[in-house]
């Protein structure tokens, strides 16, 4: 690979994540989210105060699904990270809709089941941009 295409891909990788929802739009729907889910830093400083039921999702852009170390996750989800899923806007936004028909239609299994019962029918692009804002990306 020569040097400059080499340079360019670093460069490009090391690009910041941008969302294409509102950030405080998104922060008024997450309160829809934190019954289950909390935002805390790596250093468990909490950001938002919300519930332990669901993972984490600081920092979940460009994560692996089924992936946050310490959190129980069902045997789909962890199959669908294992299957090359990992969390970027429309992914988060297509699963936050409806997990279980996301995870069959990814999956291709139509037993596969998600923990996650709430559907957000619209506003995901929001509470991605929120999440984002939050997690420091």
């Amino acid at each position: 690979m020569n040097r400059f295409l080499a340079t360019t891909i670093v460069g490009l990788l090391a690009l910041p994540v941008y969302a294409e929802g509102d950030a405080e739009a998104g922060k008024k729907a997450f309160n829809r989210c934190k019954s289950c889910h909390m935002i805390a830093d790596p250093a468990g400083d909490v950001i938002v105060k919300g519930g332990k039921t669901g993972p984490n999702l600081y920092g979940v852009a460009g994560r692996t699904a089924g992936t946050l170390e310490g959190f129980k996750y069902g045997d789909s989800i962890v199959e669908a990270g294992e299957n090359g899923l990992v969390w970027d806007e429309e992914s988060f936004v297509a699963y936050s809709q409806d997990p279980r028909s996301f995870l069959k239609e990814y999956l291709d299994d139509t037993a596969a089941k998600s923990k996650m019962s709430f559907k957000l029918k619209s506003g995901g692009e929001d509470v991605y941009a929120y999440i984002l804002s939050v997690s420091g990306e």
